[in-house]
């Protein structure tokens, strides 16, 4: 099964050193059955992409706790066997990310990982802004809510996994 880790530079180069994501479990991103669900008229590519563009959702809050790390959202993309992916939801009514989020059962090694997908440094203000206004966002404040709505208008750029160690 594809699944879409939210990470960071520093969890990046941390996975990097330890040839491993982890530790276990992972919160990651993936085709769900209430993903099919909630976008049935969805391709395989275009469910995909809505896992990838939920997991940069994710990276943001990961960028939120870490206030050292740089403000660009990273995103693994990794081949898991389907045994190591347990749904941690299965509603199609719930909300959003939701939909997709999976949980990974055993840390991913190095070798799974398919791709990386990384914000080009010209969206670090977005992402920065949207980093910033997450709280009030949660809030329910409008505004907030579309600042942090306003990183998803950068596309991450893929990187192929021997190209990731040159952005550490």
């Amino acid at each position: 099964m594809r699944v879409y880790l939210p990470s960071t530079l520093p969890l990046l180069a941390a996975a990097h050193a330890a040839r491993e994501a982890g530790p276990a479990p992972l919160a990651a991103h993936a085709v769900t059955p209430a993903l099919r669900e909630w976008y049935a008229g969805g391709d395989l590519e275009e469910l995909e992409y809505a896992a990838l563009t939920a997991a940069a959702r994710a990276s943001l809050r990961l960028l939120a706790a870490d206030p050292s790390a740089p403000r660009r959202r990273v995103v693994l993309a990794a081949e898991i066997p389907d045994q190591s992916v347990s749904s941690a939801r299965g509603d199609a009514s719930l909300d959003g990310d939701d939909r997709s989020l999976v949980e990974i059962t055993a840390p991913v090694p190095w070798k799974r990982l398919a791709s990386g997908h990384v914000d080009d440094l010209a969206a670090v203000p977005d992402v920065t802004a949207a980093v910033e206004a997450l709280p009030a966002a949660d809030a329910g404040d409008e505004d907030a809510l579309f600042t942090v709505d306003g990183a998803e208008g950068h596309d991450l750029l893929w990187y192929a996994t021997q190209e990731l160690q040159h952005l550490l």
